[in-house]
């Protein structure tokens, strides 16, 4: 049976992977044992897909990026050139910390800017956008736009990534999809869909 999916020929794919139709794995890039790559992904060159990661479908993984075993991903993510996750809070070469790694899940449709950096066990959530080179040390709310080191929350973005510029009334509109939001206490909700 013809597989479903692309693999450059240096791509290398350890046994017990699972590879979703339409998915197309560039240069260099190692899924490792056991990792499930949703339909309509895309695998940039030289990225790392430790053993048991989980990736939605149509996920955009661009090149230099490493995932860590502990890591899901879910539907629409993006993840910038040359991010990284970790998944073990105290690092040490001599001490084997293997089995204790900290999970971390990306929510849908969430972007991870160019070098940014996920320190595990903090949650990113839906649609939440991570500025460029930021580093995540804590929770991430839903729509929200963090930047810097230690990432801080500047602003509300739209699931089509724009920043929400927000009226008396707490309510903000798309520019592209036209889509409104509503700030309140608890964070920002779309009003026009039911998630």
């Amino acid at each position: 049976m013809e597989k479903e999916y692309f693999a450059h020929e240096t791509a290398v794919i350890d046994a017990g992977c699972k590879i979703g139709k339409g998915t197309k794995i560039w240069h260099f890039s190692h899924l490792m044992e056991n990792a499930i790559v949703g339909e309509n992904c895309n695998i940039g060159q030289n990225v790392v897909i430790s053993e048991g990661v989980v990736l939605g479908n149509n996920v955009k993984v661009q090149n230099n990026v490493s995932i860590y075993t502990g890591v899901t991903c879910e539907d629409d993510v993006f993840l910038g050139p040359s991010m990284v996750f970790t998944n073990v809070i105290n690092p040490r070469s001599a001490v084997n910390r293997r089995g204790n790694y900290i999970k971390t899940t990306v929510r849908r449709g969430a972007s991870i800017g160019a070098n940014a950096t996920i320190v595990c066990g903090h949650d990113i959530g839906e649609y939440a956008f991570i500025g460029a080179g930021a580093v995540v040390t804590r929770e991430v709310a839903p729509y929200a736009l963090v930047v810097g080191n230690p990432a801080r929350q500047i602003g509300w973005m739209s699931a089509y990534g724009h920043r929400l510029d927000f009226n008396e009334q707490g309510i903000a509109e798309c520019p592209e999809s036209k889509e409104k939001y509503k700030l309140s206490k608890t964070g920002v909700r779309p009003l026009d869909r039911d998630n």
